[in-house]
């Protein structure tokens, strides 16, 4: 007998994700009810204008959208997580047809965070990561504020008679093999990398 592999190809190993804020199905939420209320105004004035009353099973329609709405949107917002792995960007996205987007560390030029009057309001921001073709940029909503304005630092454990680095100095090394923008911004001297309970370096 044959097995199937229950291995889900969109949870790589060693990848943990995080979950965009709860609050952007809410503006979503608001957004497709506005719609939906739109739609409402513009049947009824159309039964209105043209006076056939058989026209108002019309509503029908724009009910039939929030109510999809209503469960579509809070579970495409629960799925959709990010991680920052160790050489590449991860987005995972989807109820129905899902998708896993990896963005190597290398290829991104420039990162750009969004936050509009509403977005402030929520504390959440859009990030959206450019790379050197427009095919493999990316963009993330509903990232926490506190998230997306983390600082790069740099965890170092010194040598036995070693001497301290400079800011500089690290990031002159980095910038070799790292993009600009994740360059870091200060540093920090430890003793040993903190590890989980697993033995996982915590990040």
């Amino acid at each position: 007998m044959s097995s199937r592999s229950t291995v889900d190809i969109l949870s790589p190993a060693g990848v943990e994700f995080q979950h965009v804020s709860p609050t952007l199905a809410a503006l979503r939420l608001g957004n497709a009810f506005a719609l939906c209320g739109a739609l409402c105004g513009a049947i009824s004035a159309l039964v209105l204008i043209v006076d056939i009353p058989a026209l108002w099973w019309l509503m029908v329609v724009p009910a039939v959208i929030a109510l999809l709405c209503l469960w579509l949107i809070p579970a495409q917002v629960r799925a959709l997580r990010y991680a920052l792995a160790e050489t590449d960007f991860v987005i995972r996205r989807g109820v129905i047809n899902r998708s896993l987007t990896m963005v190597p560390y290398g290829r991104i030029q420039y990162v750009d965070i969004y936050q509009g009057p509403v977005l402030r309001l929520l504390g959440i921001s859009t990030i959206k990561l450019s790379t050197a073709s427009a095919k493999t940029d990316a963009t993330l909503s509903g990232v926490p504020v506190a998230d997306a304005t983390e600082e790069v630092t740099a965890a170092i454990i010194l040598e036995e008679g070693a001497q301290r680095l400079t800011l500089e100095q690290v990031r002159q090394w980095a910038e070799k093999s790292i993009a600009h923008y994740a360059l870091p911004r200060q540093i920090v001297f430890i003793a040993e990398l903190p590890r989980n309970p697993m033995g996982k370096i915590l990040r």
